[in-house]
């Protein structure tokens, strides 16, 4: 069958990225030994992955040349005309300030934010960022929460953070972590349906499409962490070859399964997708089944893509030296920031994979702009959810849509102009 979008496999997609990994120095002395590389990638070394992700400091905070002690850390509640909306506000002991936006879970976790994360970072120099990330995970034994419990207080800590350095610097965040490269960003708005029929699915999908001019969208299939159950009986095998036909083939199409299968029905299911040209089947077994994973990746010609509720940098390091999957998904808010997640990329890039985020909620398509500005090694589009006419905004200049990409914002930190004022009659949270 005739497509007018490229035909997603796996090969022909690590193909393209392989010589990266090469270049790099990961996996060369299988290259060299004669290995087909059109086979796939060459086992890679986590020796040298963990080398690379350690390779220099993430940040670049040279001209900062006095310490930067942190005041306070406060988590607001505002009412907006968007809603109500959880603030992390930073301010430094020389009056400098920053903000964050929390994604939904802060609701559940502001008290590991005010009793645990926020009280470890007041006190100190804001400038060791990188290291006081680290340190956080063993202040009172917090490595005992690892999860996203943990880490996405930390991460809304960080992003305050690096916001005031970012403002202090007059830098957009991307500027701080090695330059901006890319000021618009290719996205995919992505479905949050399970229940409803196929049909109704499909016109969801199309209005999601005509509302953003994107040209690709992503939706769920399975029943989540269903043992193989669907949300609907026969829903995901009828919606998977009734979008493709619905929707044309000029779009690219995902299918998120959130863990619902296990190996065997995973590549069934990924046959049916292969059949129709899909972009990439995402989490098709439980997110922690890493062996599974790495099977089903191996079995299918499509990418496989991973990654959104991991918190492990060492389960990310295993499965990129076991190439468990094609494309890799951390979340930022999930995974604790855009340091650690920095890390990942630069396991990713050396091994010549490519990053495609998670969002989680909140305010995390800003947060994702900043961060893919200057990544490298980025696949073709990026996860998008939110309302940019509601809080786009708030942002210099507003974020807006053109042509299925979003514009990064320029002015200092996360470029969050009026964070001031949305957080004037905020009331504090713990």
């Amino acid at each position: 069958m005739s497509r007018s979008t490229p035909r997603y496999t796996r090969r022909g997609f690590v193909g393209g990225t392989l010589a990266g990994g090469v270049a790099a120095g990961l996996g060369s002395d299988a290259v060299a030994a004669g290995r087909d590389a059109s086979a796939g990638p060459p086992p890679r070394c986590t020796r040298q992955l963990e080398a690379r992700a350690q390779d220099g400091p993430v940040l670049q905070l040279d001209p900062l040349d006095s310490p930067v002690r942190i005041d306070s850390l406060r988590l607001l509640r505002a009412t907006t005309d968007a809603g109500p909306y959880y603030f992390v506000h930073v301010r430094s002991q020389d009056g400098a300030e920053g903000y964050s936006v929390a994604n939904f879970w802060v609701t559940e976790l502001y008290p590991i934010f005010s009793r645990r994360v926020a009280p470890f970072f007041v006190g100190k120099d804001a400038r060791d960022l990188e290291f006081l990330v680290d340190e956080v995970y063993r202040h009172r034994s917090n490595y005992k929460l690892q999860s996203l419990g943990l880490w996405c207080p930390v991460a809304w800590v960080e992003f305050a953070l690096l916001d005031m350095l970012g403002r202090m610097l007059g830098k957009p965040v991307g500027q701080l972590m090695g330059g901006v490269r890319r000021r618009r960003i290719p996205v995919y708005p992505a479905s949050g349906n399970r229940g409803n029929p196929p049909e109704a699915e499909v016109e969801h999908l199309a209005r999601l499409l005509a509302d953003t001019g994107c040209r690709a969208v992503k939706f769920r299939v399975g029943g989540r962490m269903s043992n193989n159950e669907d949300s609907l009986p026969g829903r995901s095998e009828a919606l998977i070859p009734l979008a493709r036909r619905r929707l044309g083939d000029d779009v690219t199409l995902f299918a998120d399964a959130n863990s619902s299968y296990d190996v065997r029905h995973s590549i069934r299911l990924g046959r049916l997708m292969e059949a129709h040209n899909y972009g990439f089947f995402e989490e098709p077994c439980p997110f922690d089944w890493l062996e599974e994973t790495r099977q089903v990746t191996a079995a299918l010609e499509m990418p496989i893509a991973w990654g959104e509720q991991e918190s492990s940098h060492w389960a990310f390091r295993w499965m990129i030296a076991h190439h468990g999957m094609d494309i890799v998904q951390p979340d930022l808010h999930y995974f604790g920031g855009f340091i650690r997640t920095a890390r990942v990329a630069r396991m990713c890039q050396a091994a010549g994979l490519p990053l495609s985020l998670h969002l989680s909620g909140g305010l995390g398509y800003s947060q994702m702009l900043h961060f893919t500005s200057c990544m490298p090694n980025l696949y073709d589009f990026q996860e998008f959810k939110g309302d940019v006419r509601q809080t786009g905004g708030w942002f210099d200049p507003p974020i807006l849509f053109r042509d299925g990409r979003l514009n990064v914002p320029t002015a200092p930190g996360f470029g969050m102009v009026a964070a001031a004022d949305l957080v004037q009659n905020a009331e504090q949270v713990g």
